[in-house]
């Protein structure tokens, strides 16, 4: 979504960029200690944050079948889960896909933050029951032999019949108003210049990619990737409303009277 930025292969309309690239809890912490001016951050930390940070209506994660999945190395059934104690492995505290698991089993209390990419190892190793897989792992899980117990997409999917919001990009509020409006019309072209050009930002997803094989990497994109990316719309907005209002039913989030987007 940010090759063209990055690389410059859409004007910049004036404005200059400092790219930084870590894990999505990473970028989650720093947007909640308020370092970052735009950030790639998860929907449920957003709601940590929005006092100081407003939602671009590009660059959006947000989609049908493309929720985060709750999976394991032995034979767990979700009867089993539902009766608590399991050890769980997560993502981040901060992640979507943290709140999603919350949501679907409340009785999972046992749950350690490790880095995404580790999970599906920490699993093979017997250091977790379970764990909850995001990103790329969805696509590579099965072939090292661990098993889904559940799609929290598909249950968050079938309680409110909306898309999952899964990552946004969010703005500093204190920016002036024609900077953030600018940098959301640059994200979105960044976007579509992607859409265009395919093969275009494959070099610079091969590079930092955690799942090196090609196939994995555009299925990764193309189900991540979509017309949500380009702009939220009414549809995407009543999703993202949908999380929050149900976040703050369970007092998740603290209460915000700042307006979720620009």
């Amino acid at each position: 979504m940010f090759d063209a930025i990055v690389h410059r292969r859409i004007g910049l309309d004036g404005l200059t960029f400092a790219p930084h690239l870590a894990d999505i809890e990473a970028l989650n912490q720093a947007a909640l200690a308020g370092t970052a001016d735009v950030t790639k951050i998860s929907y449920y930390a957003y709601g940590h944050c929005r006092r100081d940070y407003a939602l671009l209506d590009a660059g959006s994660a947000l989609g049908r079948n493309c929720g985060p999945l709750l999976i394991s190395a032995r034979p767990i059934t979700i009867d089993d889960v539902r009766r608590g104690g399991l050890r769980v492995a997560i993502p981040g505290v901060h992640t979507t896909a943290n709140f999603l698991l919350g949501v679907a089993f409340p009785e999972v209390t046992d749950r350690t933050a490790i880095v995404f990419a580790d999970i599906e190892q920490a699993l093979l190793d017997g250091r977790f029951d379970a764990g909850v897989i995001i990103h790329e792992n969805r696509f590579t899980y099965e072939a090292k032999g661990l098993r889904r117990i559940a799609d929290l997409g598909e249950l968050w999917e079938r309680e409110t019949g909306a898309p999952i919001p899964l990552g946004a990009i969010a703005i500093r509020r204190s920016l002036p108003d024609d900077v953030k409006q600018r940098i959301n019309r640059l994200v979105r072209r960044s976007v579509e210049y992607a859409f265009a050009h395919r093969h275009a930002s494959l070099p610079y997803v091969r590079e930092h990619a955690q799942e090196m094989d090609e196939s994995v990497m555009y299925k990764h994109i193309d189900l991540y990737v979509n017309d949500y990316s380009v702009d939220l719309g009414e549809e995407g907005r009543r999703a993202v409303t949908t999380l929050f209002d149900k976040a703050l039913a369970l007092q998740l989030v603290p209460p915000s009277s700042e307006p979720l987007f620009l």
